[in-house]
């Protein structure tokens, strides 16, 4: 019966390799994911800093940002050190419960930061279409149950995956061929029917995807339409600008998050390092851009960081 048992049970570690195909690269692939984690690390915390000692920036817009900031943070900090590793010595070994650890974190987080851009196109929309009941309509209690109920979204739809996964035997496979564990990486190394747990994560990206991609687009729709009922052509311009960082956000969060899911399920003449390599700039590139694009567009963080740099330079 032991070896029956033993080639049944879950693997006590799982190997991950990194990217399949690009071995011999990965070294040369760390040389500027390395300063990019450190300019992730770095630009949120600066903008959670700014947005924490600034009295004029607690209001909602950037109470959100310092929300994506914080995901941001967790996201690529889950994911990167690790990464790095494996590209820089090699294959790494990671415990059964470390590795599901790391797949909560990247799938909560992911659905908490969509759910954050759905929060701040909602925001946007409020502050162009009604911006005399702004205040009114998003109050701080409003915003502390609007955030609440998106991280407990991703709390409840992620947590399943763990309990799905501890019940599959894996039969002494134990090789992920990606650089982090990935949900539908590991599902793939089961040697057991695998349709529950490829049902509800197909249900979950699509719930939580579809209806946060619909729900930023009706808003934005929304404000389109405001947009060019103005009168004025500086009004129009300037009410487009402050929503134009938003949807480079967007666009930047979706994307190659979209490309990543779908090649999993339906994209196998893709190639299988391509893949890797584009989820694994899924995880960094946002975190990274995010504090430089809002630094760069939004006037107020741009003047507390310069009269702050003014300051110690002086």
């Amino acid at each position: 019966m032991s070896p029956v048992n033993n080639a049944t049970a879950r693997p006590s570690t799982f190997l991950l390799i990194g990217i399949p195909g690009l071995e011999a690269a990965q070294w040369w692939l760390s040389i500027p994911l390395c300063p990019m984690y450190i300019l992730a690390v770095v630009g949120n915390t600066v903008l959670l800093a700014v947005i924490k000692t600034e009295p004029s920036l607690h209001e909602p817009m950037y109470l959100f940002l310092a929300m994506l900031a914080v995901t941001d943070l967790v996201l690529s900090t889950s994911t990167l050190p690790l990464m790095l590793a494996i590209f820089w010595l090699g294959p790494r070994a990671i415990g059964f419960h470390c590795c599901l650890t790391q797949m909560f974190f990247i799938h909560a987080f992911s659905s908490v930061e969509s759910g954050i851009l759905v929060a701040m196109a909602f925001d946007r929309y409020v502050a162009i279409c009604l911006p005399l009941r702004h205040s009114a309509i998003l109050k701080t209690s409003t915003l502390g149950k609007m955030l609440f109920a998106i991280v407990l979204r991703g709390l409840v739809l992620i947590t399943p995956f763990a309990f799905l996964l501890r019940k599959l035997p894996f039969c002494g496979h134990r090789v992920i061929p990606h650089s982090y564990c990935e949900h539908m990486a590991v599902v793939k190394l089961a040697c057991a029917d695998t349709t529950v747990n490829k049902t509800y994560g197909l249900a979950v990206a699509l719930f939580v995807v579809g209806l946060d991609v619909l729900s930023i687009a009706l808003s934005y729709a929304m404000i389109l339409q405001a947009v060019f009922g103005l009168p004025s052509r500086q009004e129009r311009l300037k009410a487009l600008s402050t929503c134009a960082s938003h949807c480079c956000v967007i666009l930047i969060f979706y994307i190659p998050g979209l490309f990543s899911f779908l090649t999993h399920r339906f994209g196998h003449s893709v190639p299988h390092h391509v893949h890797i390599l584009l989820a694994t700039l899924y995880l960094l590139v946002p975190p990274m851009l995010n504090p430089i694009v809002y630094g760069v567009k939004t006037k107020q963080i741009r003047s507390r960081l310069t009269r702050v740099c003014y300051v110690r330079v002086a």
